[in-house]
């Protein structure tokens, strides 16, 4: 039997999504949890593997277990026990071909970037840039960006068979804080970061807009500039 697992967390608090050896880590305190609860080994699969600092409002991962659960049981087990720094929102059981990577068709980023003075209380949560930038560049640069491309330059993955996305751009600002909004079917590794740090180095006159499709031709990471912060990122939404 297959269920599904819908959860949040602050990922300043540990070394990315994915276990890593000798670190905490959210995938690492899932399944340490569940496996207590549950009394055998069990594994999880995400929908997104999310880099440290980075925080969900709305991960999922799924897991398989040969007995029916009592979900509501076990979800109030699991907040009871998991780290306070993950929040079990939902479980469900899925069929058993759910896929809680596989079967997304969307998924949604929010970048935070504060435009106005340090906010040392938010500084683990959103990127405190503390400059302005214009919505006339703002709108230019999402213009540009937008769209199918190549994000080969946009990456540190290596040897993928496809660097080609389709993603939306949007945004507000609010109180002095900017919210990018990023959608697409699927992103590549720091590739929301890389174009964060790429509008961040055309505000500070190290880069221009006009560079930017020369980026997109020359395939190569080094073209693109300065990776952005993983502080101010959160996966907001999981379509499926």
């Amino acid at each position: 039997m297959r269920y599904l697992i819908n959860l949040s967390y602050d990922g300043s608090k540990f070394y990315g999504y994915q276990v890593q050896k000798n670190q905490i880590t959210i995938e690492g305190e899932i399944e340490k949890t569940l496996s207590k609860i549950l009394n055998e080994n069990i594994n999880t699969i995400a929908s997104s593997r999310t880099d440290r600092l980075v925080h969900a409002n709305n991960q999922y991962c799924h897991f398989d277990y040969d007995k029916n659960l009592d979900l509501n049981k076990i979800k109030n087990s699991l907040n009871h026990l998991i780290n306070d720094s993950i929040y079990i929102k939902d479980i469900i059981k899925v069929d058993d071909n759910f896929h809680a990577r596989y079967n997304v068709k969307k998924k949604e980023y929010i970048y935070k970037i504060n435009l106005g003075i340090y906010n040392p209380i938010q500084k683990d949560y959103v990127y405190q840039y503390n400059k302005k930038i214009s919505k006339t560049l703002i709108n230019q640069f999402i213009k540009i960006v937008s769209g199918k491309h190549n994000f080969k330059s946009f990456t540190s993955d290596k040897n993928k068979n496809d660097y080609e996305r389709d993603i939306k751009i949007d945004y507000k600002i609010k109180d002095d804080i900017l919210y990018l909004r990023f959608t697409s079917t699927g992103f590549l590794r720091y590739m929301i970061r890389n174009i964060v740090g790429l509008l961040l180095d055309i505000n500070d006159g190290k880069k221009n807009l006009s560079d930017i499709e020369k980026i997109f031709e020359s395939k190569d990471r080094c073209s693109c500039g300065r990776c952005a912060s993983g502080v101010g990122l959160y996966l907001n939404k999981v379509i499926y």
